[in-house]
């Protein structure tokens, strides 16, 4: 916390992302702020290797401790990380990343710390918990106490808020809406289950799907240029997967009496349609509290899961 010796705009986190692609690293203050000059990335992937890994974490740590501002102090590390992960144990397992099943993340960015000359907590969480902290703060869910936060991209995550707190089970799993299950509709067979929301709907399934239609392209990227061009197969697919994330989320809101989801991540920006197939399942469903729920696009840039693994420390309040 500030102190009168201190002001609080010289007090940042060190944020921390890992994700299946890349990780990132930047200093952020205490109004969610980047700080310029100090977010830096490096790859990760399902082909790295174990030391290839930590190469790429500590190097984005050791980059963004270098852009420290004079006079500014560091308080903490927070790190957001694909799933599955164990709080607890500050244990990762991300599905995406084959070479690091139960890696000690937190330990190993605590050493760095220590070698940086940091004596600092630092708090581990799944990135779905990351990103609906950074939306409750100074995105899109500001002053909403009952949120689902979702990305969707290469995988499907999410994180969940409800009477204003952070919802988490003791391993920190809670809010893996992507591998919740879609009655009716068939995906992709990932991680076992056909019937996961990932596998139906994150952006390469999306497009695999499409592919199995005639779409000869490969990215989601191209699989919006052909929507945007009016390509029927394209437009079929999106619609496909906005039901499919419009079904997964009437059920999250039946059971948590949701307020506001906020949907951010890549493939989520294919087009402003992809919202209007989800809000068109959520018109249909049989309860009122399930249809009052809206749906609405992430309130922040691309910044947005280095300002949640920052609000593991700006914010740590909220978490249980």
């Amino acid at each position: 916390m500030p102190t009168d010796l201190q002001p609080s705009s010289s007090l940042f986190a060190l944020a921390v992302d890992f994700g299946g692609t890349k990780v990132e690293a930047a200093l952020v203050d205490t109004d969610g702020r980047l700080v310029e000059g100090s977010r830096h990335r490096r790859p990760t992937g399902r082909n790295a290797t174990v030391p290839e890994l930590e190469e790429s974490v500590g190097g984005v740590v050791r980059a963004a401790f270098a852009a420290l501002p004079e006079g500014g102090r560091i308080v903490g590390v927070g790190i957001g990380s694909a799933g599955p992960i164990d709080r607890q144990k500050g244990l990762v397992s991300p599905l995406n990343v084959p070479h690091w099943r139960d890696y000690p993340m937190r330990d190993f960015v605590s050493r760095v710390a220590t070698e940086l000359g940091l004596d600092v907590p630092v708090t581990l969480e799944m990135d779905g918990v990351a990103i609906t902290m950074a939306e409750h703060w100074v995105g899109a869910a500001q002053g909403v106490e009952n949120v689902m936060g979702m990305v969707i991209s290469t995988g499907i995550g999410g994180g969940l808020i409800v009477g204003g707190r952070v919802i988490t089970g003791p391993t920190g799993n809670a809010g893996h809406i992507g591998h919740v299950e879609v009655g009716d509709i068939r995906g992709e067979d990932t991680f076992g289950s056909p019937f996961a929301l990932e596998a139906m709907a994150s952006g390469p399934h999306t497009v695999a799907w499409a592919r199995h239609q005639g779409f000869e392209g490969t990215t989601g990227e191209e699989l919006a240029a052909a929507y945007a061009a009016g390509d029927p197969i394209a437009h079929e697919a999106i619609a496909r997967t906005g039901r499919a994330v419009g079904h997964a989320i009437a059920s999250a809101t039946a059971l948590l009496d949701l307020e506001l989801v906020a949907i951010g991540g890549g493939f989520s920006h294919s087009t402003p349609d992809l919202f209007d197939h989800m809000r068109a399942v959520i018109a249909e469903h049989y309860f009122p509290f399930v249809r009052k729920v809206r749906i609405v696009p992430s309130g922040l840039s691309s910044e947005g899961p280095l300002v949640g693994a920052a609000a593991l420390i700006h914010r740590s309040h909220l978490l249980p």
